[in-house]
């Protein structure tokens, strides 16, 4: 409002001034003051004496020359050329004649169009105060000529201090909590802060008490939401199940409680990320702030972002629940589900297993026991594979086992800050009895002569991890040689464009990759006498394409229906199925 101060002191007044915000913020209040401030008896001026006879007309709505439009109700462009005809007169009372239109976005286009030209250019005597809450209807010849003034959101902080002034004066009796909840209901409008008041005070029979007010909002005592946050810094399901349980009883909102569950993880993260920046009410009645500040302490910066996260998607997923209660329980369980591990969560865990003496027959490692020193790391080893175990526990049968494996030996280290062994035990795995089965040799990939041959070459292309360009490239080309080290392929000329040195080198990478070799290969264009994989491909589609075609053209019910409405079939609208 620094604008409007100076115009006033230096009389550069505008001709045109808009008001935009949201509902209750003072647009239609500021441009009645406004026009005080222009037709004060003691001169124009930032402060109006509210005590002459022009101001206090103003206020009470019956000043002649202020003439107040509600746009909402007079938006033909008839009604608007009848507000004009009298602008070229001189006021009457005051020194200026002031137009207010209120929701000015709701004229019609002609209504504009009519208001246009004086708005322009209007005789020196006339302001326009214009107000609205959607500027973005309003022509931008029409924004073009006014001054605009946005108007933002009242704080909660505001709206308690204006609703401690309002009820002192009313002599009504307030906790704290109370306006905090009010504050924070009206989202940033004075207007509905007063108007809820004004419930709440019935709502209580003239006082305003926490619990009352919170059950007329339909919002969850401070108390409920600091036990959820105490079940979930402590893992305890049982607790928010309660938690919900009571909430249901009493018919909460779920989803307006989600949404509170996100604003105090939101205020929690703020605190912990800036200590500096704790919330101005927190040294207030406000209960709420007290929760922030405790479980800021509890939970871990991880927690809080992780619930925060969890929370979010849970209220995009809410409406799709069975119920309201059931999403929300849902939602509180999944954060316990994938809370990250805190340390020490495994801790019984670890001395559980390092204090079994041997591990199941059906395991494929044991441990060996440490030294009797207890500083000394513990050396874990694998023993034996399935088989040995099981022989050596007497649990298995000879014919029944797989094939015995070459002797493995692993030694691992553990890993604690604490001097290496000297002299580590080493376990061997035990040899295994003789079997009539031969040993099973590692299958290592070979290149097979076969690949030059259509179908196997086709399958090769199918199974290499490639995309793009180079898939494309590899399914238009057919090999010629595949010997020792190097692969000749034949490429089809319509896809000359596709060979370049970087394609070459992805496929020979991917080709060392599926054979087991290295191969250097070499792409010649030319006609190949078999037809590539993108050959076969569209072939393939062709026929499927055919007998879909034919299938169309061959049913019955298809037949009835050209006959009978002389019908005819678009035969690029039938696609194959699979």
């Amino acid at each position: 409002m620094r604008a409007l101060i100076n115009a006033l002191n230096g009389d550069r007044l505008h001709h045109a001034y808009l008001f935009t915000g949201t509902r209750g913020v003072g647009k239609t209040t500021v441009a009645r003051i406004l026009a005080k401030c222009l037709n004060c008896e003691t001169g124009v001026t930032p402060e109006p004496c509210g005590v002459c006879s022009s101001c206090r007309e103003i206020s009470e709505g019956r000043f002649v020359d202020l003439i107040e439009v509600d746009a909402a109700s007079r938006s033909r462009v008839e009604e608007t050329r009848d507000l004009l005809e009298n602008v070229q007169y001189a006021p009457t009372r005051g020194r200026y004649k002031v137009y207010l239109i209120d929701e000015v976005h709701m004229l019609s286009t002609a209504s504009f169009n009519a208001l246009l030209k004086t708005l322009e250019e209007p005789p020196p005597h006339v302001k326009f105060l214009l107000a609205t809450t959607d500027p973005k209807k309003l022509p931008m010849t029409v924004l073009s000529r006014c001054l605009q003034f946005h108007l933002k959101n009242l704080t909660p902080e505001r709206i308690v201090r204006h609703l401690e002034m309002v009820l002192g004066e009313e002599h009504i009796e307030a906790e704290s909590e109370a306006l905090w909840g009010l504050a924070r209901a009206a989202d940033g409008s004075m207007r509905d802060a007063l108007s809820l008041t004004d419930q709440a005070i019935a709502f209580g029979d003239g006082r305003l008490a926490a619990d009352e007010v919170a059950r007329m909002l339909g919002t969850i005592d401070q108390s409920a939401m600091q036990r959820i946050l105490e079940g979930l810094a402590a893992g305890n399901g049982d607790m928010l199940l309660a938690v919900c349980a009571h909430l249901a009883e009493h018919a909460a909102d779920f989803p307006a409680v989600l949404r509170e569950l996100m604003a105090v993880l939101h205020r929690i993260a703020v605190i912990q990320a800036v200590p500096a920046a704790a919330p101005p009410e927190a040294g207030s009645g406000d209960r709420s702030a007290a929760v922030v500040v405790a479980m800021a302490g509890q939970l871990t910066p991880e927690d809080v972002q992780l619930y925060y996260q969890i929370a979010l998607m849970g209220q995009r997923d809410l409406p799709f629940a069975p119920d309201p209660r059931s999403g929300f329980e849902m939602t509180l369980l999944r954060m316990l589900a994938f809370r990250p591990e805190q340390p020490g969560d495994h801790e019984g865990e670890a001395a559980k297993a390092s204090s079994a003496p041997v591990r199941s027959a059906q395991s494929t490692a044991r441990e060996v026991a440490p030294p009797s020193d207890q500083d000394s790391p513990a050396v874990h080893v694998v023993a034996r594979t399935a088989r040995g175990a099981a022989v050596a526990s007497g649990n298995g049968n000879q014919d029944d086992l797989p094939p015995p494996v070459e002797p493995a030996l692993m030694v691992v280290q553990n890993m604690e800050s604490s001097p290496p062994v000297a002299d580590p035990v080493v376990a061997v795995a035990e040899p295994q009895p003789a079997s009539t089965a031969p040993p099973v040799a590692p299958a290592g990939p070979t290149v097979q002569p076969e690949l030059t041959e259509p179908q196997h070459w086709h399958e090769t292309v199918g199974r290499l991890d490639l995309s793009g360009l180079t898939s494309e490239l590899v399914n238009h080309c057919m090999p010629v040689e595949i010997e020792a080290g190097r692969v000749r392929l034949l490429l089809d000329p319509s896809a000359e464009a596709l060979n370049s040195d970087v394609h070459v080198g992805r496929l020979e990478v991917a080709l060392e990759a599926l054979l087991g070799r290295p191969f250097r290969v070499e792409i010649h264009i030319g006609a190949a006498a078999d037809e590539t994989p993108a050959q076969r491909a569209a072939r393939q589609r062709a026929e499927r394409q055919r007998q879909a075609e034919e299938a169309i053209a061959s049913d019955a019910n298809v037949q009835i229906l050209i006959e009978t409405f002389n019908a005819s079939v678009q035969r690029e609208s039938i696609r194959p199925m699979g």
